[in-house]
């Protein structure tokens, strides 16, 4: 770090002198000055981590006693891709004079895989567009320097993502009703884990579940709000799927509320199986059928009829308002009388068995009204997953479609991109007593010493006049040495 700013500060000033004094000749040329000045800044922040990153390298390959039985094999250049663009530095490579083991030590501290070319935060910028747009737009957005990764490698990086459970705050909240809705996508498929795999499905069809946990809805503004919403979603395919994702939505009401003091839980959905059963699971859950799919039955039975559509509509209504499910069901009988194309009439058949068949669920809703049961899970679904799933014409694996939908969700949540990368691998252990590391006056003052030497005029800056920083950066590699 120290000697990119001597560097920048004879060379990179320099350049933005020149970048200011070419903007002082046409003040409208604003984004060449600004592009000037970033790129001044990317080169010098690049300087700096690899830098930082030959320090410890410097430190192990000088420091003998850092690696007991390890011997210096080479030096080799690596670039790695960070946020900030490409980074260039070298590397000592060793071996165990004991084992014959063989690699890169200061990989190992710092965490580097073998050949792992991108850090966690490129990582987390590429997870950050990806999510949102494709995978070539997350590959072009990996940092700011303009360096691209193909979208077969952000492919690569998605697959095997493994997704946190969603953890519940320290303190349990007590609410009398919570809400919960649930729908499902329809994404296309074009293969199943690469091309060229057989499709085993007629329909070629991956249908990701949402289920998103809420305590009401805010009315305050023009557009409505769901307070305190929680998502959870993927695949989940089959009944064990199913299993593991409604245990997932009641663990985590379990652990998020004082469920004593929650008088009811409603399910609201279309009707599928998988959503009636997680009405099952809780012994406070009622299914109550969502009045979007009670109104799209209803105007499929009745929009033949023209000028009668209105008042056959109202009538339906009016049955289920009064409850009275003997009117509902003259009502639909008296439509297929009036109906003479057979088409037609399957139509009012389909409805009239989907509203009867939902009876008990759609009263649920009506006897009470009073705690303003809605559900909004077909915009959530075209939201979090239609608009980059199903919405244009794509073609998914099941692999790809279920990772994209969890991180859909993962997002949607306003979880740490940077965070899932990291929960992507283990975190190199900090030995205890690292920060309580005793430093003799005679070390600091050889330190000091020492670093005067290596800044010259720049030694009277305060920032680097103190040699704390670089004490501490060899104790704490003494203390990762010791704990490998």
């Amino acid at each position: 770090m120290i000697k990119s700013i001597q560097h920048f500060q004879t060379e990179g000033v320099k350049k933005l002198e020149d970048i200011f004094v070419s903007y002082s000749s046409n003040l409208s040329k604003i984004a060449e000055m600004v592009e000037g000045v970033t790129k001044s800044v990317v080169e010098l922040g690049c300087s700096m981590i690899a830098e930082e990153w030959e320090f410890y390298d410097t430190v192990l390959r000088e420091r003998r006693n850092l690696r007991p039985d390890w011997e210096i094999i080479r030096r080799d250049p690596i670039t790695r891709l960070t946020s900030l663009g490409e980074v260039t530095y070298f590397r000592t490579y060793f071996r165990n004079k004991k084992t014959g083991e063989r690699c890169y030590l200061s990989d190992t501290l710092i965490g580097f895989k073998k050949n792992e070319y991108l850090t966690e935060d490129a990582v987390a910028r590429i997870f950050e567009e990806a999510a949102d747009s494709s995978y070539r737009k997350g590959g072009t957005n990996a940092c700011i320097s303009g360096a691209v990764v193909s979208k077969e490698t952000v492919m690569e990086k998605l697959h095997p993502l493994c997704f946190p459970l969603l953890e519940a705050p320290d303190e349990k909240k007590s609410v009398k009703t919570l809400y919960i809705d649930a729908d499902e996508d329809h994404v296309s498929l074009q293969h199943l884990e690469k091309k060229g795999d057989v499709k085993i499905s007629n329909s070629n069809t991956f249908m990701p579940k949402l289920v998103y946990i809420y305590e009401g809805i805010d009315a305050d503004y023009d557009r409505h709000e769901l307070i305190n919403a929680k998502y959870f979603g993927g695949g989940y395919q089959g009944p064990e799927g199913t299993d593991r994702l409604w245990k997932e939505v009641f663990d985590y009401i379990a652990n998020a509320y004082d469920e004593d003091s929650i008088e009811h839980i409603y399910v609201n959905g279309d009707g599928a199986d998988w959503i009636k059963y997680g009405a099952k699971v809780h012994s406070k859950a009622k299914f109550v059928l969502d009045k979007y799919h009670m109104h799209k039955y209803i105007v499929a039975a009745t929009s033949h009829l023209m000028d009668s559509a209105s008042d056959a509509r109202s009538e339906i209504w009016h049955a289920i308002n009064k409850k009275n499910k003997k009117l509902a069901e003259k009502t639909f009988d008296e439509i297929i009388e009036l109906t003479e194309a057979e088409s037609k009439q399957k139509a009012v058949e389909a409805s009239k068995k989907y509203i009867l068949g939902h009876w008990s669920a759609i009263m649920t809703g009506v006897r009470n009204r009073k705690d303003n049961i809605h559900c909004s899970a077909e915009g959530h679904i075209s939201h979090i997953f239609s608009d980059r799933l199903s919405s244009r014409p794509l073609g998914w694996s099941v692999i790809g479609a279920d990772k994209m939908a969890q991180l859909r969700v993962y997002k949607r949540n306003g979880r740490s991109m940077l965070e899932l990368v990291r929960y992507q691998k283990m975190q190199l252990p900090m030995a205890a007593g690292a920060e309580a590391l005793e430093l003799s006056a005679a070390n600091i003052l050889s330190s000091e010493r020492k670093n005067k030497r290596e800044l010259g005029e720049l030694a009277d800056i305060p920032v680097y006049s103190i040699p704390y920083p670089q004490i501490k950066k060899i104790a704490s590699l003494k203390n990762h040495i010791w704990g490998l």
